[in-house]
């Protein structure tokens, strides 16, 4: 055993002195690999990134959390043109699905409306995003309350004329979000109470943040835009206990909506049942596609890398025939010559890799700088993966010219170099 490692030792010095002998030779075959594995690992971290911000754009919602509406997270059997024709939820089914649906844990009723503005006193924000929901959906999202309170279930029923703002709309309104709690502002013309601010979140992928959003009374926005306005788009967000077999307890959700709304055995249900939990596998099955194709374009980089070692291998073998043939005389091993050829490729490979995972590194730090408070992550599991396909690659691509190496006739060796 201690004669292998002494071998090992052996040929990684000689390894490592052989490439610093020759700089350039070295730097260019650095070179290919070096971009291969950039683009390599820039690709997985551009798409982890994207990944880690969008579910956590979704932290909020739990993926048991199903959404009722017209309209199917993905792809269904059921042609266009009919589901377009189904009609919307309504407070009605809302009502109804709260009272009569078991294992509930919460339901809230909620409003797509347009973005609206908020004046308060000479201060002004525009294109605020206005979340028209129940008191329930407080829980269902795990909302967190920085100052006050959110609105209760009598004055979510009542449509109180209540308020509850995110971080950055306090601190454009009143200067500081400790100054919110009791202040008017003006939505939609009328007269809300602020009773409470949200805690500072920060910028989502799209810039969407709670920080600028507003919540009020999804009663109020009724009775401004009516229960068929086109403007608004319903939605029946459902939570489930926990524990509780979601498929018994969609079928279960589905058999009251369809009792409601009096459909019979053979009619096909007018609405989607659609839980997050598929959006969320949907999520992974797009970074999947992105990332295989990725991989697959910056393979053919990482191919002309391998291919500009092993070249360099062989020329490194030519150059050194009757050295190699003077170390066979003097009793070398074929697997020193061996291990001594693999090692020089496998470092190479791997130097180059480092390389390109620091480059990798630099271009995360500078594109979080430049993209706010989206943050592109270099994982460790990333960094791992470049390094190992970095000495993969030094491993196949030097392979070849260190067994020629080792097969070499000690004194037909000796006679080419001379």
């Amino acid at each position: 055993m201690l004669i292998y490692l002494r071998v090992l030792k052996e040929s990684f010095n000689f390894a490592l002195n052989a490439l610093r002998n020759n700089k350039l030779r070295t730097f260019l075959s650095l070179v290919g690999v070096t971009i291969g594995i950039f683009s390599i690992i820039a690709v997985l971290a551009a798409v982890d990134s994207l990944k880690r911000e969008i579910e956590g754009s979704m932290s909020g919602l739990d993926n048991s959390t199903i959404i009722i509406m017209r309209f199917s997270f993905g792809p269904t059997e059921i042609p266009r043109w009919k589901w377009q024709q189904f009609p919307d939820v309504t407070y009605d089914e809302f009502q109804y699905i709260e009272r009569n649906t078991p294992n509930l844990e919460a339901a809230s009723f909620t409003l797509g409306v347009p973005n609206e503005s908020i004046k308060s006193e000479s201060n002004k924000v525009d294109n605020v995003p206005i979340g028209a929901v129940t008191e329930s959906y407080y829980d269902i999202e795990a909302l967190k309350l920085g100052q006050g309170r959110f609105f209760n279930a009598a004055e979510s029923n009542s449509g109180s004329m209540v308020v509850v703002v995110g971080d950055e709309i306090a601190n454009q309104l009143f200067g500081d979000a400790a100054n919110a709690i009791g202040k008017e502002v003006r939505i939609y013309g009328r007269r809300f109470n602020v009773i409470g601010v949200l805690e500072k979140e920060g910028a989502g992928l799209f810039g969407n943040s709670k920080d600028t959003s507003v919540w009020i009374p999804v009663n109020i926005v009724r009775r401004i835009f009516g229960d068929n306005n086109k403007n608004t788009f319903p939605q029946i967000v459902v939570k489930p206990e926990k524990g509780v077999d979601n498929a018994e307890f969609i079928a279960m959700l589905t058999q009251q909506l369809r009792l409601k709304r009096g459909l019979k055995p053979d009619e096909v249900s007018t609405f989607f049942i659609n839980q997050l939990q598929g959006f969320a596998d949907l999520i992974d099955n797009i970074t999947g596609s992105m990332n295989l194709i990725g991989l697959i374009i910056s393979g053919f980089s990482l191919l002309v890398g391998g291919f500009g070692i092993a070249n360099i291998m062989f020329v490194s073998v030519k150059e050194r025939t009757n050295l190699i043939g003077i170390q066979k005389s003097l009793g070398a091993k074929n697997k020193f010559i061996l291990f001594q050829f693999l090692f020089e490729a496998v470092i190479l490979a791997v130097i180059g890799g480092l390389i390109g995972l620091f480059l990798v590194f630099i271009v995360s730090i500078l594109a979080s700088q430049f993209t706010g408070d989206f943050e592109f992550v270099l994982s460790p599991r990333n960094m791992l993966i470049g390094t190992a396909i970095s000495a993969a690659i030094g491993l196949i691509s030097g392979i070849l010219p260190a067994i020629s190496a080792s097969r070499l006739d000690p004194v037909e060796a000796i006679r080419t170099g001379m």
